[in-house]
């Protein structure tokens, strides 16, 4: 694997002196600096300067941000943006936030994050929207099947202003969070060694009858349902196994995601179905934002733009470069060194899934969810809204090309 890691040549007791030292999240921002692995004394200077740079004056902010299972070294394959954001808002700040970087699952995980914000343990988190919507279930409302054709509809209505109202107000309004930013892939089907032996897919069909790890969304679930995919509820950390050994046939996630966290070992193929959202999004308490004075509300949405812009360009980037989710791949990608095939879907193979599951085509099956959805957000018609508001582009539009814009200014 080529994926740049500061810390690989840094044993585990020097990481821990050195936290001890300059803490965490010091050592972890210094590390971030590094396009490749570090030296020791390299990192000590490093994590020295950030220490000093962050710690030149008493904050009026410290702010706990709860990154799941994210640290330096995964974030430069999953270009999720979180170190990005916290950076920035220190600087932009004057020191004046500080924002205490806590990964590797230490504080919350995929699931935790969300609730432990609610509940005031930490104040900001990263983690998957479809992860977090058992605890905050309007972020379903991303999850209709075949609404975004593509990463670049995702990142348009992202920084559209049409998506305060369809996304942003009412999530903030019901789980009292706000919606910074996020990472945008579409979720497929990671085949683990059932599929080793077989062809490359190329039509839905050989995908049915499957058995397929779900995450917490309850939309998801009607899709994986609608196309024949035996949806099974199974933890993160549990699906690398059930992959392993055959226990499941796949999982329904993104390509980053299977390289980020290492499960590329056990994935044969990487099935681009495009069914749904795979969106690694960071948010904050609402009540903490709104204790900031105007100003660093305004420094906290300004970052929150950056970190956006970034990941926008830095995440289709490390597809191609990093993760090896291309036709043809790049040798030394991730999933070129473990021979994990990208199976791209013909027009015609997208549009026979999006017929048999999709709201457009499967009304019925998806009025109960889009009721309650639609009932939280005010009356509005959320499936429909977000649609429309995704197709305000092209359909050949790169993900690269969207505009970006500051969306709390219409």
């Amino acid at each position: 694997m080529k994926a740049s890691n500061a810390l690989s040549g840094i044993s585990r007791r020097d990481l821990f002196k050195l936290s001890g030292q300059y803490g965490l999240s010091s050592v972890v921002l210094g590390a971030s600096t590094f396009a490749g692995a570090a030296t020791l004394p390299e990192l000590v200077k490093a994590a020295e300067s950030s220490y000093e740079k962050r710690f030149a004056k008493e904050p009026k902010h410290t702010f706990k941000l709860g990154a799941a299972g994210f640290n330096a070294r995964n974030l430069l394959i999953e270009r999720a943006g979180v170190l990005e954001f916290a950076r920035d808002l220190e600087s932009r700040t004057d020191g004046e936030i500080r924002v205490e970087f806590i990964g590797d699952n230490q504080i919350c995980s995929q699931t935790s994050c969300v609730e432990k914000t609610q509940s005031g343990i930490v104040d900001m988190y990263s983690a998957s929207t479809q992860n977090s919507a058992g605890g905050a279930p309007y972020l379903n409302v991303l999850d209709y099947a075949y609404m975004f054709r593509s990463r670049a509809d995702q990142y348009h209505f992202f920084y559209s202003p049409e998506s305060v109202s369809l996304l942003r107000d009412p999530f903030e309004q019901r789980h009292g969070l706000k919606f910074l930013f996020t990472h945008a892939e579409l979720r497929g089907i990671q085949t683990g060694s059932s599929f080793a032996d077989k062809p490359t897919v190329t039509s839905i069909e050989e995908l049915f009858g499957t058995k397929n790890r779900v995450t917490g969304t309850q939309l998801g679930r009607i899709a994986m349902e609608l196309l024949n995919l035996n949806p099974v509820p199974i933890a993160w950390e549990e699906t690398l196994d059930g992959l392993k050994q055959g226990l499941i046939d796949g999982a329904e996630t993104w390509a980053s995601a299977v390289a980020y966290a290492n499960m590329s070992p056990v994935v044969s193929q990487s099935v681009d179905l495009k069914f749904f959202c795979g969106t690694e999004h960071t948010a904050m308490s609402a009540s903490v934002f709104d204790a900031l004075d105007g100003e660093l509300q305004d420094a906290v949405m300004e970052s929150a733009y950056l970190a956006q812009v970034h990941v926008q360009a830095a995440n289709e980037a490390a597809l191609v470069n990093t993760v090896g989710f291309s036709n043809p791949q790049l040798p030394g990608t991730i999933f070129a060194e473990n021979n994990v095939r990208v199976a791209s879907l013909s027009d015609a193979e997208i549009r026979k899934a999006e017929e048999m599951c999709s709201p457009e085509f499967q009304p019925a099956a998806w009025e109960q969810w889009r009721e309650r959805l639609n009932g939280w957000s005010g009356g509005q018609d959320t499936y429909q809204g977000i649609y429309d508001v995704a197709r305000q582009i092209p359909a050949d539009t790169k993900a690269e090309n969207v505009e970006p814009r500051r969306w709390w200014k219409a």
